[in-house]
This record gives structure tokens, sequence and C-alpha cells, in this order.
């Protein structure tokens, strides 16, 4: 499994890894060294580090000033203060140009919310991305994911935005699978009653509801989404093919993430039922575990859905 402690640390040693062969790397901080768990980064590259304070927008100009001079910035800091009070910036000066920015968005989803609840909560950064041309979108499940999706980030040409978590995700892939740049992973094949889609941090939840259907005959398979509208979704149209049935589980709103995605692909591509699990109201504070469970992720509810469709 991963060695890092959630997927911020994870984030951090991407960048002391990737900087250790790549001096073209820096970190642009809108006072979210500590939140983003790179300190170590700026004591070991500290002319690779560039602190703006509480400036979201100011982050993103100044990335995209060093992106147009042929270096690669990362922005991070939480997701939604960078995709809601410096969307313009995003859209305007990184992608309409189309610079090599790398953005990662820490805290998105519901299981951050235990100590700030909604202002700290974000589920509409998909939505909100998935609008803007040019913006290649990573959901890594896990924190060995999010390594691997920070690199492969900094490998690729134009604006990529990595969405990370808060520390609460539970790992599930060891870190030695590499981030597929495919799009999906399939992790269990029990059978083609139905497929399983999840994005994001709740994938522990999917693989837990299809075990537990798999114990009362329903034989389901569940893949992992981890880039959503991708320029090639071709291996994804592979395995949805194989199906009349899906179900998509995600922590972000229904709207404009894996879900609309899904629906957007199977619409265009092969006409099937899908089904999908995703917020449709704000969140509040709580646990992680218990906000989860609260507002539908739990293996329960999902198997629930699960045999609901199928009927």
């Amino acid at each position: 499994m991963a060695n890092f402690k959630g997927t911020r640390e994870a984030f951090a040693q991407a960048m002391i890894d990737a900087a250790e062969k790549d001096n073209s790397i820096m970190f642009i901080s809108p006072d979210s060294l500590k939140a983003m768990r790179a300190t170590k980064f700026a004591e070991l590259y500290p002319d690779a580090y560039i602190e703006v304070g509480i400036a979201e927008q100011g982050a993103v100009d100044t990335a995209a000033g060093i992106a147009a001079c042929g270096l690669k910035p990362v922005v991070g800091t939480y997701a939604g203060f960078l995709t809601m009070r410096a969307c313009e910036q995003m859209r305007t000066f990184v992608a309409y140009p189309n610079l090599n920015v790398t953005f990662v968005g820490i805290n998105s989803g519901l299981l951050g919310g235990e100590r700030e609840g909604v202002t700290h909560q974000f589920y509409e950064d998909l939505g909100i991305l998935s609008n803007i041309p040019n913006f290649t979108i990573f959901t890594p499940a896990d924190a060995a994911q999010t390594y691997h999706a920070v690199r492969a980030a900094l490998a690729l040409d134009g604006p990529v935005y990595v969405r990370a978590g808060s520390g609460r995700e539970n790992d599930i892939f060891d870190l030695a699978t590499p981030f597929s740049m495919e799009g999906i992973t399939v992790l269990k094949e029990y059978g083609k009653d139905m497929l399983l889609l999840s994005s994001g941090f709740v994938l522990d939840r999917v693989l837990k509801a299809a075990k537990d259907l798999e114990a009362e005959g329903i034989h389901v398979t569940v893949a992992d989404i981890n880039i959503l509208y991708g320029k090639n979704p071709q291996k994804i149209l592979e395995v949805i093919s194989g199906f009349e049935q899906i179900v998509t589980v995600e922590d972000h709103n229904v709207n404009g993430g894996m879900g609309a995605y899904i629906s957007k692909l199977v619409c265009e591509n092969e006409p099937k039922k899908v089904t999908r699990i995703g917020l449709t109201s704000f969140g509040e504070s709580g646990p992680a575990k218990e906000l989860a469970d609260y507002y539908g992720f739990s293996p329960e509810n999902i198997s629930n859905v699960v045999r609901g469709s199928l009927k």
C-alpha cells in the first residue's frame, strides 16, 4: 500500500522526487505551504518555491507568467479556492493560452469536513473545470495514485488539475501500480450483472459493496475512473460496452463530474442505463466516515442502488 499518510504528503513527495531531476519545476503557494505538506520541498529547493500569500488569483497569474517563460509551475491549495476564487485566471491566463501549469486541489469532496465543514468541502470543482477547454482532469483514488498523478501531470503538455484529498482517504492501490493514462482501471470482476464505476476517494466503499453483493449472488465488476473528459476515452468505452447497466459513485455533485461524463459517453456511443450516486446538496461538518454514510456513500446504500436498478 501507499507509503504516505495521505494525498497531501503524496503530493509533496512527488514534487521532491520530480524536482531532483528537473530544475524547471516550481511550487507556487498562496499561503498553502503547510496545508500542502510541502515545507520540506521549500527547504530543499528554496529557489523553486514562491510564496504569494493568501492570493489565489495572484498565484495563478504568477504561474502563468512562469509557464510562459518555459518553466513548470505547480499551484496547490484548497480545491475550491482554486477552481472558484481563481476560476477566471485558470481559464483565461492558463487554459486559453494552453500553458503547462499543474494545479493540485486538496480537501475535495465531503471527507475533509471534520473541522471546517461546507466552507472547506469542495464538490463542484470538477463540474467547473470540465467546462473549460484544454484542461486534463485527474481524479486519483488514494495517496499512492496521487503521487503518480502528480508525476504524470508534470510530464503532460497543457494545464492539468489533480484532485487531492484531506488525509482521511483509505489506501487501495499499491505504490507500484502506475497511474492509468487510459483513464480506467478494472479492480474486481465478479461478473456482468452491473458495472460499478468509482471516482475519487470512495473506492473502498464501492469495493465493499461489490463484495457484499457477490455474497448474495449479484455479480458486478468494479473499475476506477481516474481521468475525466479525457482526449482518448477508448479504454473506458471498451469496458462499459460489456454491460447493460452502470452505477457511478463519486464524492462530487452529480452534475459535471464522473457520472455526467459517463452518461455523455454512453449517450454518444452506446446508450444504456446509468444510475448516478453523488451529492445533490451541500455537506456539513462531521467525521469523514459518518458524513460519507449519511450522504449515500455507505456500502449498504450502494448495494441498495444496484439492487433497485437491476429490478
